[in-house]
């Protein structure tokens, strides 16, 4: 037995030292995130695609397009040069800009919040891409501010992306979108940490978000009663107001036991637990799949996770770092607001899980993503070289 766990420990060692070895745990982690959220979407959305549009397959069909069109752009996308991605940091700001300013004026309403744009049958959620366009743009600035330290000139960290973040924040929040703001400070502040900012600042920071956050939630009614569904969603003044998400999410998660009931057999996804098949999606597979389904989703994030991270550390160019940094930090804390969103530790506030729950904006952006690290991990040396031997050994 010992032999056996030293061997597969040494497998795994042997594996991890191959260059190729983020690359193909990227694919493979995100892949397998992606098949397992068409299954469940199909799952959770049945119900509620049938009394919407007369077809239980509705739902998952647009997931189906969505991924089919997420990965077609990943295609051509992985293929760019990085300078062309430098050339479009250069103009990321204006562009996000300009997709967060036209939900104000052109979108609708979803659960309180104004950042989406219908357009035919489907709904565009630009702040998705803005994210996106954050990074690059940061990435840039970090980048600048280290070339002028290293010539002796006076730069802030800070100050050099103050002012497109703060600007994205107030349009993100002009839409009542609290959750996109949280993800988007905290891949900014993650930036700012690798980039060297010292701590005492960092932790100004977030005090100054934290206060914000809080002040935000006295001031609304709505999100004050969200707060307290945190502290106890089964209290009869919280359950049938705030409380009903979560405590059924709790419900949900804990019907499952080990193994789960089944796939397509939750009860809670029949008009107990709203929006099932999006910021819920991780209870469905905690009723359906168990405890082995929930941690095998965890686990697979944290193979992702790792795998991007590590292509960040590997990687010299500076840019290239701090992208790739800024779409780990994205995806961490997507899937933390989210998981603790449905465990109940956070309050309610609209975060996907990338690649399992619906939403096409969200994974088509978080597919542009990754083909930006895939295109950094496989542009090192070390991994062309690891190609090209594989192909002269054929």
């Amino acid at each position: 037995m010992k032999k056996r766990i030293r061997s597969q420990g040494q497998a795994y060692a042997n594996f991890l030292s191959k260059p190729t070895a983020s690359y193909l745990m990227i694919l493979g982690s995100a892949g397998a995130l992606a098949g397992l959220g068409l299954v469940m979407v199909l799952s959770a959305s049945s119900v509620t695609a049938l009394s919407e549009s007369g077809s239980a397959y509705s739902i998952f069909l647009k997931q189906l397009l969505f991924l089919v069109i997420g990965i077609g752009i990943s295609v051509v996308t992985m293929r760019m040069h990085l300078s062309h991605w430098e050339s479009l940091a250069k103009i990321a700001l204006p562009i996000g800009f300009v997709a967060l300013t036209l939900p104000i004026f052109l979108g609708s309403s979803v659960n309180g919040n104004r950042n989406w744009i219908p357009i035919g049958p489907f709904t565009l959620q630009p702040s998705e891409f803005a994210k996106l366009a954050l990074i690059l743009y940061c990435a840039l600035m970090l980048r600048k501010h280290l070339d002028r330290k290293a010539r002796g000139i006076a730069s802030s960290s800070v100050g050099i992306v103050a002012v497109g973040t703060v600007s994205f924040l107030l349009l993100i929040l002009a839409g009542r979108d609290l959750g996109t703001a949280v993800i988007v400070a905290g891949i900014v502040f993650g930036m700012l940490f690798i980039a060297g900012t010292e701590l005492k600042v960092l932790a100004g920071i977030s005090s100054i978000f934290i206060i914000g956050g809080l002040a935000l939630a006295i001031t609304e009614p709505a999100r004050l009663r969200r707060f307290q569904a945190v502290i106890d969603p089964f209290a009869p003044e919280i359950y049938k107001l705030a409380g009903w998400q979560p405590a059924h999410s709790l419900m949900s998660l804990a019907s499952g036991g080990l193994f789960g009931v089944g796939i397509g057999a939750s009860k809670q996804k029949w008009a107990n637990l709203a929006e099932a098949h999006t910021d819920f999606i991780f209870s469905v597979i905690g009723e359906e799949l168990g405890l082995l389904g929930t941690m095998t989703v965890i686990a697979l994030f944290g193979i992702l996770i790792f795998a991007i991270f590590r292509v960040a550390i590997n990687t010299k160019d500076l840019f290239q770092k701090y992208v790739v940094t800024g779409i780990g930090c994205w995806i961490i804390l997507q899937v933390l607001v989210n998981l603790m969103t449905d465990v109940g530790i956070v309050p309610v506030i609209g975060v996907t899980l990338p690649f399992i729950s619906y939403g096409g904006s969200s994974l088509v952006a978080n597919c542009i993503a990754l083909s930006f690290v895939l295109n950094v991990a496989s542009r090192e040396p070390q991994f062309i070289a690891a190609r090209k031997a594989k192909r002269g050994a054929k």
